[in-house]
């Protein structure tokens, strides 16, 4: 379960590709604004403001600075290794294949349970939206989870459903309608500001911290999730113009500038409307989406933001802006969407490179006669996407999520560091600046903003790792391609991954 899986092998695919250098420091900041901004700041809003009031604004810049340090670190191996497999692959290649997969299945809950939260996001804000714009009431026991005081998140699910049947017929963005979503989702948060904050009041950033370092702590830990997309940074290493130069200016540029963004957005809702957090009657902050957080929101017949399903849409609304509030609900759900695309497709492109390594069943990978889609697994995919929206709060999605990610991204954060131990003189495109300083650090505020999650959700990531460990040593210990000896595999298309992965020579 040690075994490793050679670094040159897995570069032979790479070396039979040549990608163009063309992007500079300022696309590179663009493509990181462009993919960071969208689902956390327009969903977990509430959520960070019923754990920490105000202090949301210190759990912005906590989650952005270990963001940084981690995304210099993921930087160095995407440099140095542009395969599919992100971490998993980085991890395969310097920690052993039973880490490796261990990574891969966080990934997996990374990325299929963070569909599930984004699908919720867009439930509350295009019902919020139709509710508004129409003057109706639709049923909470349709648009709203167990949890959150409904029965099933039936928009939640159809739109989970919808974007699946997308992916199986091989529908996929064009660069230019992803271009004019971004614009959609930065020019609704400026309109945001613009309204929102010459209108502040400042007693209502008082206290700051009501719950303390722990409420702020915690809400780093949820957050965090309004920032997972800089990757998108760390995977164009390949294609940029002098990486060492521009790979950190478009990282901690791209991160800096949301970071403002974010915080711009929150002081307007905590100004304007207010964000205490609500309390039972002892005084304790109630944990968002508990029975005691949805009967309180109830009695508060929703009249305050911890409660709203839509927090931005909702603020404008309180404070005059109708119809505006409407639009940016409309943004939102035109927006969000193609952030349930990417996830459930970068949740394939894992379970394809796992399959094509003999972690998993190859079958997982047959791909449709007419559509040349691996319908099979997007399907399986769709469905549990599917599920988590129907039942669960985005809250607790993003939770669970944040906890597979933050422990690959410490996984990757050890990897650079053992690998400059073990091959020191392997070309490195871009070297993270003061790896011995930014690593350890990293590492560090992961593994804080880790145990700064809930107590149920650390519990639900170790019962996902042990069933991880029993489906690897039932299956993939047995079945990999290293076990058999089989060292260099075929690079997947991302279009046609095949069949089944054939035979490769190992070595003599």
């Amino acid at each position: 379960m040690w075994r490793v899986k050679p670094l040159d092998a897995i570069l032979a695919t790479a070396e039979k590709k040549s990608l163009h250098r063309s992007l500079g420091a300022f696309q590179l900041t663009m493509l990181g604004v462009g993919a960071i901004i969208g689902t956390g700041i327009f969903v977990l809003t509430a959520e960070a403001a019923q754990k920490a009031g105000p202090g949301m604004i210190a759990a912005f810049i906590i989650a952005g600075f270990v963001c940084a340090v981690a995304a210099l670190c993921y930087s160095e191996m995407s440099a140095m290794v542009p395969v599919s497999g992100s971490a998993y692959t980085y991890s395969y290649a310097v920690m052993g294949e039973m880490i490796a997969w261990m990574v891969g299945w966080a990934l997996i809950l990374e990325y299929a349970v963070a569909a599930g939260a984004v699908s919720v996001g867009w439930s509350g804000y295009v019902v919020g939206l139709i509710e508004n714009a129409f003057s109706i009431d639709i049923p909470n026991a349709l648009v709203l989870g167990p949890m959150d005081g409904g029965i099933v998140n039936l928009p939640a699910a159809g739109i989970a459903l919808v974007v699946t049947a997308l992916l199986v017929i091989g529908t996929r963005e064009s660069a230019a309608v992803n271009a004019i979503l971004v614009l959609v989702k930065v020019s609704a948060l400026t309109l945001f500001c613009v309204l929102a904050i010459p209108v502040i009041k400042t007693e209502n950033f008082i206290p700051f911290a009501p719950l303390g370092f722990a409420g702020v702590a915690a809400a780093a830990g949820s957050i965090f999730f309004a920032y997972v997309g800089f990757d998108a940074v760390s995977t164009a290493a390949e294609e940029t113009k002098n990486p060492q130069r521009n790979m950190p200016i478009g990282l901690i540029g791209s991160l800096v500038i949301c970071t403002i963004f974010y915080i711009l957005v929150a002081s307007g809702v905590i100004g304007t409307v207010g964000a205490q957090p609500v309390f039972d009657a002892a005084g304790n902050g109630l944990r968002p989406g508990s029975p005691e957080m949805t009967a309180a929101c109830s009695t508060l017949a929703a009249d305050h933001v911890v409660c709203s399903k839509e927090a931005l849409a909702w603020t404008l609304r309180k404070i005059g802006w109708t119809q505006i509030g409407n639009l940016i609900g409309l943004a939102a759900g035109l927006a969000l969407p193609s952030v349930i695309l990417m996830m459930m497709f970068g949740q394939t492109r894992i379970f394809f490179v796992m399959s094509r390594d003999g972690l998993l069943p190859s079958g997982l990978s047959k791909i449709h006669p007419k559509f040349h889609t691996p319908h099979v697994i997007t399907i399986i995919t769709g469905v549990c996407v599917s599920a988590f929206a129907a039942f669960f709060p985005v809250g607790v999605l993003a939770d669970i999520s944040n906890s597979g990610t933050l422990f690959a991204f410490a996984m990757v954060a050890i990897t650079v560091m053992v690998l400059r131990r073990t091959d020191p003189g392997r070309k490195r495109p871009f070297r993270t600046p003061a790896v011995w300083l930014v690593a350890p650090v990293a590492i560090l505020g992961c593994t804080f903003l880790f145990f700064s999650l809930g107590h149920e959700t650390k519990l639900m990531f170790l019962i996902w790792a042990a069933i991880g460990l029993v489906v690897y040593f039932l299956y993939g210990f047995r079945n990999s391609h290293m076990a058999k000896g089989i060292v260099e595999v075929p690079e997947l298309s991302p279009d046609v991954p095949p069949d089944s992965v054939p035979p490769m020579p190992g070595p003599k």
